[in-house]
């Protein structure tokens, strides 16, 4: 028997495995897929650069991130928010080129302004780690972002500049999405808005962010192993045992539970307590794909354009992931329209929005990356989702561990970053090694 069994080769699972084997634990990572890494992927290019094809970018207090990369040897530099030129706005009535919204008044960006104070003022009331303990968290969880807006007379452009950002963060739209969870976040990383690009994603790892699962992963060697997807799990008082497809069965002392929140769900799991089970099926994710495409340089900065972009076309996103390489997001409203669409279209159309943002020099590329994370079957999503009454429905267990059973991953922090993924991966490690009943 081991001393830990970790399921799933995220970042999460990674980090967690990285630390108990440090701190003197047997351990074993049981990963579904035939590579590490979750929700972070390189993809190599015909020309032999390297792309990231899953997360990428994170902030500067997001610090277990950074002192992993650290750790890790690995090189920090400023994100796309560093690259010269202006924002670009795909809109139904056409593209503009400019850092405001084109159809806001000076009138409705002091509206904005009025908001985002009120906004700040009510999320500085909100403990991230606790929010079920505000006086008024059910109130503020039931109500939708959306309904919030409206409750203080946003006008119309403002509730426009909401969806799109919504879109642009392929995350769910503000009628989806609890309010108290929306605070929750905003206390956790203020910055200077609603959501402050630089404050979220000002950093990148120059290597790349698989790089940092790579890395890991060479560390543990044979202690990874690839193609083990797991089909139940027992909680004894003997220990834990973990049964995958085709019958195999892991014995381990403690487990550490690093799967996504939807994949989680096809696991049988028997020997956790009722609450705690009612706790992690209630999580949900946003249902989104990425898309990367390649060019051989950064024509766009040509036009005074920096390659970041909002739209509310099939991708609600652009940003430069390197030299001549854009990233985009098709958010959860457009993402049934993505996978609908045949490969040729769902091409057709992302290249027809990049000519409209940046002319005939996006017409053709010397690549087209799709990772559409809402539908494979290991990930079911893309970054963690709270819906109006999700943060009740899912509870102060949240994140907590019910020894020998104990979780980690970017679904147990506020947003589905790469920063709550190893937070709560050497989190879960300390945990399992602090019970004192491991080697």
């Amino acid at each position: 028997m081991i001393d830990v069994a970790v399921l799933g080769a995220g970042l999460g699972g990674l980090a967690a495995a990285r630390d108990l084997v440090r701190g003197g634990a047997e351990v074993v990572v049981l990963e579904a897929r035939q590579r590490v890494g979750g929700r972070v992927e390189a993809a190599t290019l015909p020309d032999g650069r390297t792309v990231q094809a899953g997360g990428e970018v994170f902030g500067a207090q997001h610090v277990a991130y950074r002192e992993l990369v650290g750790e890790l040897r690995l090189t920090v530099e400023a994100s796309y928010v560093a690259d010269p030129g202006q924002l670009s706005w795909g809109l139904y009535e056409g593209v503009h080129v400019g850092d405001q919204a084109p159809w806001m008044s000076d009138a409705e960006r002091a509206d904005e302004q009025r908001l985002e104070r009120e906004f700040a003022r009510l999320a500085a009331t909100v403990d991230p780690d606790d929010p079920w303990r505000h006086p008024d968290a059910r109130r503020l969880d039931e109500l939708s972002l959306g309904a919030w807006l409206r409750e203080l007379g946003a006008l119309p452009a403002v509730l426009r500049r909401h969806q799109l950002a919504s879109l642009s963060l392929a995350c769910d739209g503000p009628d989806r999405t609890s309010l108290l969870a929306e605070l929750r976040k905003y206390a956790t990383l203020a910055g200077e808005g609603f959501y402050d690009l630089a404050a979220w994603e000002g950093l990148r790892v120059a290597e790349g962010s698989a790089a940092v699962a790579l890395r890991i992963a060479g560390e543990l060697g044979e202690r990874v192993r690839l193609g083990a997807v797991v089909e139940t799990l027992d909680l004894g008082s003997a220990g834990v045992s973990v049964t995958l497809i085709g019958g195999e069965q892991v014995q381990a002392e403690a487990v550490v539970c690093a799967l996504p929140a939807g994949p989680l769900r096809e696991i049988e799991i028997t020997g956790l307590s009722d609450a705690r089970l009612r706790s992690l099926r209630a999580q949900r994710h946003a249902l989104a794909a990425k898309v990367v495409v390649a060019y051989e340089e950064s024509f766009w900065q040509r036009s005074g354009q920096n390659g970041l972009a909002e739209t509310e076309w099939l991708f609600g996103s652009t940003w430069p992931q390197q030299a001549g390489v854009l990233s985009l997001l098709v958010p959860p409203e457009r993402f049934s329209a993505f996978r609908a669409a045949p490969p040729d279209a769902r091409r057709r159309t992302v290249l027809d929005g990049l000519v409209a943002l940046y002319g005939e020099g996006a017409r053709e590329p010397l690549a087209v990356l799709e990772r559409a994370w809402g539908s494979d079957p290991y990930t079911l999503g893309y970054i963690s989702s709270w819906a109006p009454g999700d943060l009740a429905r899912v509870g102060p267990l949240h994140g907590t561990h019910e020894p020998p059973f104990y979780v980690a991953g970017s679904d147990h922090w506020v947003a589905g970053y790469m920063e709550g993924a190893v937070k709560t991966g050497r989190g879960a490690a300390r945990a399992a090694l602090g019970a004192g009943s491991l080697a």
